[in-house]
């Protein structure tokens, strides 16, 4: 990014990307802690995350006062203004993104208290898959990398076929053993809320490729075939 005249126009501009940056790691931990919960059955960790989300809520309306500011008193233009209002929107990304893992730690809460299946597995899979997904956008946002992010639009095929396999498990496992309804069914929600937190990356990817190139990514999103549970 170009230095501007006025040498306090830059810093703002950094300290926008620096609550990004906040609320992506803030996100990223809060999503690994709702996973930990689940996979060790931990429901203080769990309550935790919960409790957590407020905290990226305030970096949301930070940068959303940040920005309006920025707007009324720089009147920003080209890649400046595209870089302020990609932050409007990135933030916005990021904070759906915590309430996913909030949603998953709330999950985690009920299914602590009922009997151990094995699909948690199959989850726990899926989610590794969009941990490495949100890392590599948010790295790409940091970077200014074009290329990352691109790479991470065209992975949003791959979380969709991963969730409907797993959607089509956890029904079988669920005919096969009805007693294992109500604890399958969580983790159907759980899995959904994972591939949203996937769609959201893919969201900010897109964000990024407009603010640095300009112009949105070419082509249809890739999509596979997501069963639709909402």
């Amino acid at each position: 990014m170009s230095q501007h005249t006025v040498k306090s126009y830059d810093e703002e501009l950094a300290h926008l990307t620096n609550i990004i940056a906040r609320m992506g790691g803030m996100a990223e931990a809060q999503f690994s802690s709702a996973l930990q919960s689940l996979a060790r059955r931990d429901s203080e960790l769990a309550s935790r995350v919960v409790a957590g989300d407020a905290r990226i809520d305030e970096l949301e309306q930070e940068v959303q006062q940040f920005t309006v500011r920025m707007l009324a008193l720089r009147q920003p233009v080209a890649s400046d203004l595209r870089h302020v209002v990609a932050a409007l929107k990135i933030s916005s990304e990021i904070e759906r993104i915590g309430d996913y893992a909030a949603n998953v730690a709330k999950r985690a809460l009920v299914l602590n208290h009922l009997p151990a299946v094995s699909p948690v597995g199959a989850v726990l899979h899926l989610a590794h898959l969009v941990q490495e997904i949100l890392k590599d956008v948010l790295d790409a946002y940091i970077e200014r990398d074009v290329e990352k992010a691109v790479a991470v639009w065209n992975r949003d095929e791959e979380v969709d076929d991963m969730y409907t396999g797993l959607f089509r498990e956890l029904l079988t496992y669920m005919m096969e053993d009805p007693r294992t309804i109500t604890a399958c069914s969580h983790l159907m929600f759980m899995a959904k809320n994972i591939e949203r937190i996937g769609d959201h990356a893919t969201n900010i990817a897109e964000v990024l490729h407009f603010v640095v190139v300009g112009t949105t990514i070419k082509g249809a999103r890739p999509k596979g075939n997501a069963v639709a549970t909402e």
